[in-house]
């Protein structure tokens, strides 16, 4: 055990690390377990709150964690990013590492989520991605036609290239005990989106054109950021993930029908790819109440035993539950506008949420959506304390 981690060759404190084991190990065969030490089969999170949910399951603890809290609203998190690029951080294992355990230590969360970005499984790859300040993931140019795509489609994504995801996997898992984490990836379409529009948009206008104009080249892109979405997720998974979210961010500007036709096969080919290593999976899209049957449906065809649907602020999750049908535990769905509100007004909604959730067979307690930046970390601890006593 070292009190230090490097950051760039610099030297700083830190929480407690362990050394991670090599991490260049091939990649177990379609059917092989999870390893004998892996968190699920040791006995540190099969029966945490978090797990148990994510299984259908009800225990004396409501399980809480907020999507986007690694980091953002932590003034922890802005001190050790400072001189450090966004995707450069995370593919630095002690950092990642140190930033995914920030938000269990300061507010008590049942769940860690893996400090990540949709696109880093881009940059891996080989694509020239960089997250803009103020604008997010910019690509090095849209790609558009069948050639861009012919050529984008020719990288690969190598265990090699995952090493830094598999070695902050390691050291966190190591630190959290009985704390589960939460393997993070971005959804085929989310990715393609990017990929297509070249940059962040409101209404992914060419993305959508492409998907109907040629739509053997829409596939073979989607396709594509499925595998490299899969194997981001497995690598994950088999470091010491004990679940997996795919988190669709700009699936809900599509018709119902689109979805189903040009988006829900290539993200269950993502989700798949965990499905024979037996973690439970959540799949969250914003805007999507519209879908929410469809992505439960995902998740089936997925071959996801354990599945849960991440609801946002939009749905009221005991209007939700109708829709997903039984056996689907559902995650959510805290307005974080309200996190800015007055104490009695964000209580009140927290107790409604969680009322709502009761419907459910199971319900973690969660964000309909990601934590703003200006959040006080404060509210975000005081809202877990809260759910723990209901």
């Amino acid at each position: 055990m070292s009190g230090l981690y490097l950051v760039d060759g610099a030297r700083a404190e830190s929480v407690p690390v362990t050394s991670p084991t090599p991490a260049a190990a091939p990649r177990p065969a379609p059917g092989a377990p999870l390893p004998a030490d892996h968190p699920l089969n040791d006995g540190r999170t099969a029966s945490s709150p978090l797990v148990r949910a994510l299984r259908g399951e009800r225990s004396a603890r409501l399980p809480v964690w907020f999507m986007r809290q690694a980091g953002r609203s932590l003034p922890e998190y802005r001190e050790v990013r400072q001189g450090h690029a966004m995707l450069d951080s995370c593919l630095n294992p002690p950092l990642a590492t140190e930033i995914t355990l920030q938000p269990v230590r300061r507010h008590g969360v049942d769940a860690a989520v893996f400090f990540s970005d949709i696109v880093v499984p881009l940059k891996l790859a080989g694509v020239d991605v960089d997250i803009v300040p103020g604008v997010g993931p910019v690509m090095d140019q849209p790609y558009r036609t069948a050639d861009d795509v012919a050529r984008l489609t020719s990288r690969e994504l190598t265990q090699e290239a995952l090493r830094p995801i598999r070695e902050a996997v390691v050291l966190t898992v190591a630190e959290l005990g009985s704390t589960p984490l939460v393997g993070f990836g971005g959804a085929p379409f989310t990715l393609a989106a990017y990929l297509v529009e070249g940059r962040p948009s409101r209404d992914h206008l060419a993305a959508r054109t492409l998907m109907h104009a040629d739509p053997v080249t829409w596939d073979r892109l989607v396709g594509w950021t499925a595998q490299l979405t899969g194997e981001f997720l497995r690598a994950q998974v088999l470091a010491g993930a004990s679940a997996v979210q795919l988190f669709d961010s700009w699936a809900g500007s599509l018709a119902a029908s689109d979805y189903v036709s040009h988006v829900a096969p290539a993200s269950s080919r993502a989700l798949a790819a965990v499905a024979d290593l037996g973690v439970p999976g959540i799949h969250f899209g914003t805007g999507t109440a519209h879908l929410l049957p469809a992505m439960r449906d995902v998740l089936t065809d997925a071959g996801i035993a354990d599945r849960t649907v991440g609801v946002d602020y939009r749905t009221p999750l005991d209007e939700a539950v109708p829709a997903l049908g039984p056996g689907v535990t559902v995650q959510g769905n805290i307005d974080p506008a309200l996190l800015a509100a007055p104490w009695e007004v964000l209580e009140a909604h927290v107790r409604s949420v969680v009322t709502r959730g009761r419907t459910a067979p199971a319900h973690v307690v969660n964000l309909g959506h990601g934590v703003p930046p200006d959040t006080d970390p404060g509210v975000l601890t005081r809202v877990v304390d809260l759910v723990h006593s209901l």
